[in-house]
């Protein structure tokens, strides 16, 4: 043994021959001690391999010089009966605990991590990361330039291979390291990828789930809407009340001076109408109730354009007419079946029946809670829809077989309030009642509608007194023109795929806008009157068949046709903007700020965007196994969203 009484220690502290004397009680002696030191001098020499480094050997010496010094062994022995937690104490103030334990991330967030299927370190992949040595860089470059440019001067001599063996081997470890970064940069680009799909997964069901909500909050909306609408009709009937009472003993001697005002009024008017068949009935002392909605539905406009939102299968014959308020709204529907249907669009089910035409119904327009429909049996009818309440399921009144067979098909019906065609009755106003044939076309806004008939006329009614106040003759007006139908003409116009055993309509389509009228009869041509004349301003001529339908802004005038075209007219210079021909009929056409729509006798709308001019197809036969689906008869189209009716009854709405 060495001496070590130089170290400061008293003597026998270093006896070996006792357990009780072992270093710092911990039962391991000097002897001990020496055999680790040999253990660690002998790896330490066996990774480092033989060398003639004498620094290694001196290094080796002087480590295992300070293992055999005591203060040494006391602070390894200390930190071995050391706890984690004493050792985190020792080297980490308390507010830097803190701050690390608040920091951590929680399950949830680690729960997602992507599996590291990598094979490679992350030493490997930062040595990826690091670019090519210049040399290797020009290398390179001259490999590629060499493939456009084989002239070599004596100024930029190219590098030839190494002739000996150590060389080659050298070269050779080159390219295997440089195929080795490559196949690292390949697996991150590999990895980078995977992670993005990851997020974008991830950002589709995040999308999903906020959809979810506008969805529900939309329906939250629709509710309180119908609890203020309900709130204003209490208010307003409370204060109809009032007035009643004190107008009550208040009985003036010149109500008869008013009827008889009237009466002559109504033989004035009777005097102007042609056919003398105004109504009877005043529909003034009805309470006309107007429900605006404050807020409009915008969650299909986040679908892609084409994409499904309902089917509903309506009617047992082909739709004839249908139109809908607003998008989620309220829809209504005709059908060859001699019903019309009113539908809640955001459920998707039947809420009632408007009955009292004695004929199938041809045309109809939706306004606000306001309905005008058109019938074959020549009458005009308006409905004011917020007069209807839901009934409670114990008095509800059993419907006839046919409303019962349409309503087989509704899930949602038995679960929620619906209408009765009996509560639907209240909802009528007045009946328009002048015309002697079928009305094909209306348009009504605000206190005007305009309406087209089979009798070869368009009449101008009010809808305050619920009187014609104006009849524009069709024939009369061609014949000024000298543009008269000829009497060959109903062989070439009759049209292909339309209704059986049904001609074109005289009068396919009508609008106006203030003392602007539009419409489009069977001759071909679109006359444009004005209302405070009764005369034709403008003809526009183009159209080789009947006009079934049209439209216009303040620019343009776009017009359908059965000679299987659809036109856009510029109102400014009445020329012809543009034209688009289709394989069969157009029946039925309707555009919004961007689209067009159309049905041109195919399973699919025909959608022409205005932005960028692009055509494409929309409906049940756009989309796989669609070839069975059925011919599209009318389509409406508003901010959007798609409604339409097809041959075999059935409804389909669309994001468009």
């Amino acid at each position: 043994m060495e001496d070590h009484s130089h170290d400061g220690w008293p003597e026998g502290s270093w006896d070996t021959g006792s357990t009780d004397d072992s270093l710092l009680g911990t039962g391991l002696t000097t002897r001990h001690l020496e055999a680790f030191g040999r253990k660690v001098t002998s790896t330490a020499t066996h990774l480092m391999g033989p060398t003639s480094d004498p620094h290694y050997q001196s290094a080796l010496t002087d480590i295992h010089r300070e293992l055999r010094r005591p203060a040494l062994q006391r602070r390894m022995f200390s930190l071995t009966r050391t706890s984690p937690t004493d050792l985190v104490r020792s080297k980490l103030s308390t507010a830097e605990i803190q701050s690390r334990a608040l920091s951590s991330l929680p399950d949830e967030l680690l729960a997602n991590l992507p599996e590291d299927n990598s094979s490679y370190s992350l030493f490997q992949g930062f040595q990826a990361t690091l670019p090519e040595s210049e040399h290797e860089h020009h290398r390179s470059h001259r490999r590629r330039s060499s493939k456009h440019q084989k002239v070599i001067t004596d100024a930029e001599p190219t590098k030839a291979l190494p002739h000996s063996k150590g060389g080659l081997k050298a070269e050779r470890e080159r390219l295997n390291h440089r195929l080795e970064m490559m196949g690292i940069r390949k697996n991150m680009c590999s990895a980078e990828i995977h992670e993005i799909d990851n997020k974008i997964t991830n950002l589709h069901n995040m999308r999903q789930i906020v959809l979810d909500r506008l969805a529900g909050l939309e329906v939250d909306e629709t509710e309180l809407e119908n609890q203020i609408v309900e709130l204003d009709n209490k208010i307003e009937d409370m204060e109809d009340e009032e007035e009643e009472e004190e107008t009550t003993a208040k009985a003036t001697p010149t109500k008869t001076n008013d009827s008889s005002e009237d009466a002559a009024l109504d033989a004035s008017f009777m005097s102007e109408s042609i056919y003398q068949k105004l109504p009877t009935t005043s529909p003034r002392g009805r309470k006309v109730r107007s429900i605006r909605k404050k807020s409009m539905p915008i969650l299909h406009e986040h679908f892609a354009p084409g994409t499904a939102i309902k089917e509903i299968p309506a009617h047992n014959d082909i739709i004839t007419a249908l139109d809908f308020d607003y998008p989620f709204g309220t829809l209504v529907s005709a059908a060859l079946d001699d019903t019309v249907r009113v539908w809640d669009l955001n459920a998707g089910r039947c809420v009632g029946f408007l009955e009292g035409h004695h004929a199938s119904v041809r045309c109809l327009q939706v306004e606000d809670n306001f309905v005008a429909t058109g019938s074959m049996d020549a009458s005009i009818r308006i409905w004011d829809l917020s007069q209807a309440q839901p009934v409670p399921q114990n008095d509800r009144i059993n419907k006839s077989s046919k409303d019962e067979d349409a309503e087989e098909g509704d899930d949602s019906a038995a679960a929620a309030p619906s209408y009765t065609a009996s509560n639907m009755a209240d909802c009528e106003i007045f009946s328009l009642e002048a015309h002697v044939d079928e009305v094909t076309a209306l348009h009504f806004r605000g206190e005007t509608l305009i309406s087209g008939s089979a009798d070869k006329t368009l009449r101008q009614w009010d809808l305050v007194k619920g009187r014609c106040v104006q009849t524009l003759d069709v024939l009369w007006a061609a014949a000024q023109a000298s543009t008269s139908i000829s009497t060959n003409s109903n062989s070439q116009w009759r049209p292909t795929g339309r209704l059986p055993d049904a001609s074109a309509d005289f009068v396919g389509a009508v609008q106006f806008f203030d003392a602007a009228l539009a419409c489009g009869t069977a001759d071909g041509i679109i006359r444009l009157w004005d209302l405070r004349s009764g005369q034709v301003h403008r003809s526009l001529v183009g159209h080789t068949g009947p006009v079934t339908c049209l439209q216009f802004d303040d620019v343009h005038l776009v017009t359908g046709s059965l000679d299987r075209s659809i036109r856009i007219w510029d109102l400014r210079t009445g020329s012809i903007h543009d034209a688009f021909a289709y394989d069969h009929p157009i029946t039925s056409m309707m555009f919004d700020t961007r689209r067009i729509a159309s049905a041109a006798g195919e399973n699919v709308v025909k959608v022409y965007d205005k932005t960028d001019g692009h055509h494409w197809d929309c409906g049940a036969g756009a989309g796989e196994g669609g070839e069975n689906a059925s011919i599209i008869e009318r389509v409406r189209v508003k901010d959007g969203y798609l409604v339409e009716g097809r041959k075999d009854g059935i409804v389909g709405v669309w994001t468009c």
